[in-house]
């Protein structure tokens, strides 16, 4: 092995593996939306945050869609 390496002539490249990552974001919920999860968290052993995101998935992987009316 060698005493000294010269990492300045080396080219980078981006690591193959690496999956990708999810983005943070601020989320305002209701209380009893995060206390809904949080208990579905403690029943089925998954974080809540997992939970919620799995849930997202779902609809946009069944392209739902939210359908309100909205009376005076």
């Amino acid at each position: 092995m060698r005493e000294h390496y010269d990492f300045d002539k080396m080219e980078g490249r981006k690591n193959p593996y690496v999956k990708p990552l999810k983005q943070p974001v601020t989320l305002r919920l209701d209380r009893d939306m995060v206390t809904y999860f949080k208990s579905m968290a403690e029943k089925t052993g998954i974080p809540y945050q997992t939970l919620i995101n799995l849930y997202l998935r779902d609809c946009a992987a069944h392209q739902r869609k939210l359908e309100m009316v909205w009376t005076p």
